[in-house]
């Protein structure tokens, strides 16, 4: 069992960005050029690597090689990305793994690419690359190359050394449990041991309401492999557990004034099985919402009459700047509830949000693009 942060500090310390390695400071997939060279280095690096593993590390600062960590990103679709757009694509995950120094909210992000035998090429255009290029990976360079490119292996003993060197053991398990532990001294932490091999550590704020039990500010970390399997910085949780799983049913609190409710938005399932593997699935459980269409209109006229002084660098009155504060949800209410364009017109408002003083409301923002996400790809 690999602990993936002894894995990214062995590949940060030992190796410069190579043919089976790369690292990026943020990924931009909600962007066609973003998107885009993703695509093209998960091509290469699989292309690269037909019986090894490939890396892309993502929240390191390239030319310091400095760890600044990026936020949880919770997109479990991003294999059906690297699935519409190429030839024989290789299976990829992206993990989230915590780092001491950074902030709660922040992680390094993992994206493991598995081997794959065969030659990945685009099936699509994309961006400026078209339909049919293939990528390999030179150096630290992925670059096109013919159409008559021969797969080979060269790394397979390199990585299997640093993958070896990065294997877990009882004090490291025991490290990270006594690390998230102090961490979460707030929130109550606990732990469980599935399958005699996994200890899972959780940790939030609890809360009854509407006679149930609801955890905020929720953190779940696999110790053993270091990853962060879940975490809520808004919404609410409710959290079940039985002899070989971890469920977790995520809600939204939404209304309209002081009229506000429960939504279940998600279920995660972690499954623990007895061969030393886990797997993790995810079922959409919102339902559309259903408030009067005239209400919704005049929310997203508020949003828009404030978004237009926001742009206009205006001056907000005492009162706006309160309403300010419920921009992000008010903008969430409105896509629930059918209005397409909120994400844009959101997105808008980014700069202005993340200079506020009060932190608060920029968190809200990124909280809601990101269930904004999880209901579009759906």
């Amino acid at each position: 069992m690999i602990n993936k942060r002894l894995l990214i500090r062995n590949l940060l310390s030992h190796t410069d960005e190579n043919s089976f390695y790369d690292k990026k400071q943020k990924l931009s997939l909600e962007h066609k050029e973003g998107k885009a060279k993703f695509l093209k280095h998960i091509c290469a690096l699989s292309n690269s690597n037909p019986e090894n593993n490939a890396y892309i590390i993502v929240g390191i600062e390239d030319t310091a090689n400095k760890v600044i960590g990026v936020d949880f990103f919770d997109d479990s679709k991003i294999q059906n990305l690297v699935n519409a757009y190429l030839l024989n694509p290789p299976k990829i995950t992206y993990e989230n793994i915590p780092f001491p120094r950074l902030p709660r909210h922040k992680v390094v992000g993992l994206v493991t690419i598995y081997p794959n035998k065969n030659i990945t090429s685009l099936i699509k255009n994309v961006w400026k690359y078209h339909k049919g290029i293939i990528f390999y990976r030179r150096g630290s360079n992925s670059i096109p190359v013919q159409q008559n490119f021969e797969i080979k292996n060269n790394n397979t003993q390199i990585v299997l050394a640093i993958e070896k060197v990065a294997q877990n053991n009882i004090e490291l398990t025991l490290d990270g449990t006594f690390e998230f532990f102090n961490n979460h001294s707030l929130y109550t932490p606990k732990y469980k041991v599935f399958g005699e091999q996994f200890v899972l550590c959780w940790a939030g704020e609890k809360k009854r309401n509407e006679g149930k039990i609801f955890y905020s500010r929720v953190d779940i970390e696999l110790i053993n492999e270091q990853v962060r399997l879940f975490f809520s910085a808004l919404d609410d949780v409710q959290i079940s557990v039985n002899k070989s799983s971890f469920i977790i049913t995520e809600f939204i609190h939404l209304g309209i004034g002081n009229k506000k409710k429960y939504y279940a938005l998600e279920k995660t399932i972690i499954n623990f099985k007895n061969n030393g593997k886990y797997s993790i699935t995810k079922k959409l459980l919102f339902k559309p919402l259903q408030f009067n269409p005239k209400v919704i209109e005049e929310i997203a006229h508020e949003n828009h009459y404030l978004l237009n002084k926001i742009e206009k660098n205006q001056l907000l009155s005492s009162l706006e700047e309160q309403l300010i504060t419920r921009l992000p949800t008010n903008y969430l209410l409105c896509y629930l509830s059918g209005i397409s364009d909120t994400t844009i017109q959101l997105k808008k408002a980014k700069n202005y949000f993340r200079n506020l003083e009060d932190t608060s409301t920029y968190v809200k923002y990124k909280e809601v693009l990101r269930i904004i996400r999880k209901v579009k790809y759906a």
